[in-house]
Formats: C-alpha cells, structure tokens, sequence
C-alpha cells in the first residue's frame, strides 16, 4: 500500500508530501492519520531536524477536503480530529513551510495556513468555497487567514469563493514567497538553506514566543519577551567566535 504521506530528510529539513496525486492529493482521514503520525514524531526531533517543509505531489498541493469523504460519513478517529493535527503541525517547534503549487482550495488552505511560511508557486490558485457547498470551517480557516490578510480581505474570499493566483497571494499576504513555478523546486531548496543555517535553537524560541504573545497588549508581550524567553542558546559563543574569526581572516 501506497504511504498517503511521505517523509524525506535532508540538511536537517523533514519534507512531508500529501501523497494522493491521483486524487489531486484530496485530504481524507487516512491521509489525516498519517499526516499525524509524522508530525508528532517531528516534534520530538528537534535536535536533528530544523525545519519541517509540508507540499503535494504531483500537480497540486491539494484540491482540499475529499468531498466524497464528506458525502459518505467520515468516521473519526476522535472529534474534531482533522483540526486538531492541523494545529499539532501549526504549533511545531520548528518552523514550517507549506510549500503550494497548484491546487490549494478551502481544507487544503486550512491546511497550508498551519506553516509559518506560505511559499507559492506563480500557478498556484488558493481559493476558500466553503459558501459553495454550504459548508463553514473547521479546520482553522476563520481565525487564521483574517491574521494573515485581514478581516476584510478574508471576508471578501470567504464570500466570492474566488481564486487568488500565486502573486496576488503574495500581494495580499497570503503567500509570504512567490516565485515562477519552473523555479519552484531550487528557490525552496534555497530558501530552507537560508533558514537552517541560522539557529535552530533562536527559531524554536522566537517562534514560540511569537505564539505566547500573540493577541497580548503590548506591555504584557514586552514583558513576555524579557521575562519568560529562552535567552541565549549553546550555539551563540560558536557562531560569535566564527564570525570573528572570519572577519579577521579577511582583515
């Protein structure tokens, strides 16, 4: 039997792959189980993995929540199971990239909103139409892309159900990256070379303590920060001291 969802690590970066290219890799509860499986195995991996990247196979990132699922009945292994692994893999310890080329309509993009970065293709179309299948979320949708692109903007996709291409993503900050799908592949290659080589330990902390403080008045977020963050890490007198040693050796 075919994994629904793939793993491949390299350079410190775990690549899970929705794995249902036939079936434009729709989210079905087994893809969900496996999906679940991976990230709670990730979250214990911090000291060998840095980054954890989420993308399809094939020709999309996902076509969305399997409506042929939704039709039958799904059958759950707990309620509100699909939305709780999407916030398991939201609140990773490493930072996430959902990578999105293709397809990602309404539960897909419930789901690529879980990463902290949103990293689209040119031809990527996201779209949310719950409103046509007189459907809501659950999965997250309501309160996370209103925090990413505003109230009114999320309102405005919500209502027309419209597609927004890779680049007006981009320009409405739903796609923090978009790039040309023929350079899809080698900028995100890039772009997780950039974010490991940086320290691991700073990214878990400050994406922790962006999380802490998130909706907090600012005096009580101040404080958070000075009080309650992780300060300096083991790596901090290396990476000071290589630095130094580099500057004199240019000197």
């Amino acid at each position: 039997m075919t994994d629904l969802v793939t793993r491949h690590d390299r350079d410190g970066a775990a690549t899970l792959t929705l794995n249902r290219p036939d079936k434009l890799n729709a989210l079905n509860v087994a893809l969900f189980v496996e999906l679940d499986a991976h990230v709670r195995r990730l979250a214990a991996e911090t000291e060998t993995v840095g980054l954890v990247i989420l993308r399809g196979a094939g020709r999309c990132f996902s076509a969305g929540h399997d409506l042929g699922d939704i039709a039958t009945g799904e059958r759950l292994p707990e309620p509100n199971f699909q939305s709780k692994v999407i916030e398991r893999l939201a609140d990773l310890p490493q930072p996430v990239i959902t990578a999105v080329h293709g397809h990602c309509y309404t539960g897909a993009l419930e789901l690529a909103l879980a990463g902290d970065i949103v990293f689209a293709a040119e031809g990527a179309k996201f779209a949310d139409t719950h409103a046509k299948w007189a459907l809501t979320p659950v999965w997250g949708l309501s309160q996370r892309l209103p925090r990413r692109v505003g109230t009114y903007k999320a309102r405005e996709m919500m209502l027309t159900c419209r597609t927004f291409l890779g680049r007006e993503a981009e320009v409405i900050g739903l796609a923090n990256i978009c790039v040309p799908d023929a350079e899809f592949d080698a900028r995100l290659d890039a772009l997780a070379a950039e974010i490991l080589a940086n320290s691991w330990f700073s990214h878990r902390a400050n994406k922790r303590l962006v999380r802490e403080t998130d909706g907090l008045p600012l005096p009580d977020g101040l404080a958070h920060e000075v009080f309650r963050g992780a300060g300096r890490g083991p790596d901090m007198e290396v990476r000071i001291a290589g630095f130094q040693n580099k500057s004199v050796k240019q000197a």
